[in-house]
């Protein structure tokens, strides 16, 4: 993990952390990709309705921040989500007894890379790369 500032330059979506904020991402996502003449934004919409609900859910104050940009390196699209809380992400092991929890799992198997950024200031940035 990295500490840093949260990507200059770059706009996003602002969202309140209610059950509201994962479509209003979802909707988003499928804009920001025909935007970036992308044909497919269905592992994109699982992955940002997977970051956004984990930022309501675990966090539940401040605003959450929605970006997508091309990384001109890989022609790979980044997804980041931006919250105010310091706990970070963890991939739990399968159990099938569970009825939750399973979200970053499937998010790690989907996506070419993913990660956490600490900011300098307060919260942290969950990013992930994914395929256009």
């Amino acid at each position: 993990m990295t500490t840093g500032a949260f990507a200059p330059g770059r706009s996003g979506l602002v969202l309140e952390p209610t059950d509201r904020a994962p479509a209003e991402a979802r909707c988003y996502i499928a804009k920001r990709f025909r935007e970036l003449g992308c044909d497919d934004d269905y592992v994109a919409r699982i992955v940002v309705t997977e970051l956004v609900t984990n930022a309501y859910k675990h966090v539940g104050f401040g605003q959450i921040v929605v970006r997508v940009f091309q990384d001109k390196r890989d022609d790979l699209v980044v997804i980041e989500v931006r919250d105010d809380g310091t706990g970070l992400p963890v991939v739990r092991d399968e159990d099938h007894d569970a009825t939750c929890g399973r979200g970053l799992l499937l998010v790690v198997q989907l996506v070419h890379d993913w990660g956490v950024r600490q900011l300098d200031e307060e919260g942290k940035v969950v990013w992930a790369r994914c395929g256009r």
